[in-house]
């Protein structure tokens, strides 16, 4: 990866989890700062990963030369005031923060700068992760490949030709793993009205979790429905199952799910 000095301005999970991956890749901790308001964050990031800290924006955004944005939606506005300066033509920023269109930006810092938009999940924790990454025409493809390389440090990445199919993104690979914790935790629920612990019940469940995925990712040559359609044997037990998410409608209810989280994705752009 081209080495540049790079600083998040905001020092949570997501942070953490990509400074991680950059540390993993043996990217130089020397080359890595972080701000952030509360200092118990930057001194365990140093503590564990050895990167420059600060509790100065201003002097962040002086050291990089890429700055990754990665504070809360409603704060980005006075963020970006704060740091208000006429040398930003040369850095490149990344945004990681969900639902602010990347031209507001231009009006967040009174300027033009060169922004790439992305949209993590938290599987980036443990670099399993899966990001969408949008860039409007007027990125050049060196930015493109320096926001490429640094998120490929926390998993996959995707990237989208239009600013509006990053909230798709966010349905589908952002948000989705609160749906699928969801599910497990309503099974898990499940299996102990059946009398199973707590303990063992999650042991089975988180498994057949891991293993469905791994099935999905070792045969993309197969449909998902494919995949379904290989378990569940007429009559059986998982055909059962099947039957019974089809008579109350789990299709729609996946579908309205997703649509509301890209509402609210589209409701925040008008907000922030």
């Amino acid at each position: 990866m081209e080495q540049k000095k790079i600083a998040f301005i905001g020092a949570g999970n997501m942070a953490r989890s990509i400074i991680s991956g950059l540390c993993a890749q043996h990217y130089p901790a020397s080359l890595i700062m972080a701000s952030n308001p509360s200092q118990d964050k930057l001194d365990q990031l140093r503590q564990d990963f050895g990167i420059e800290t600060t509790n100065d924006n201003n002097h962040a955004l002086a050291w990089a030369d890429v700055i990754i944005l990665g504070v809360k939606p409603h704060m980005i506005a006075q963020v970006a005031s704060e740091m208000a300066t006429p040398k930003l033509a040369d850095k490149l920023f990344i945004s990681i923060i969900a639902g602010v269109l990347s031209q507001r930006y231009n009006d967040y810092f009174k300027q033009p700068i060169r922004l790439i938009r992305s949209m993590p999940n938290t599987p980036s924790l443990l670099g399993k992760g899966m990001t969408g990454i949008y860039a409007p025409d007027n990125i050049e493809i060196n930015d493109r490949l320096i926001a490429e390389q640094i998120l490929q440090s926390v998993g996959e990445i995707l990237w989208v030709e239009q600013e509006s199919d990053i909230d798709t993104v966010t349905a589908c690979s952002g948000s989705s793993p609160a749906y699928f914790f969801l599910m497990m935790e309503y099974m898990q629920q499940s299996a102990m009205k059946m009398g199973m612990s707590a303990e063992d019940s999650r042991k089975l469940i988180q498994q057949a979790a891991l293993g469905a995925a791994e099935m999905v990712r070792h045969n993309n040559h197969l449909e998902l429905s494919q995949l379904r359609q290989q378990v569940t044997s007429k009559g059986g037990t998982t055909h059962a199952a099947i039957e019974t998410f089809k008579q109350h409608n789990f299709e729609q209810i996946v579908d309205d799910a997703m649509s509301s989280a890209v509402t609210r994705a589209q409701e925040m752009a008008k907000q922030f």
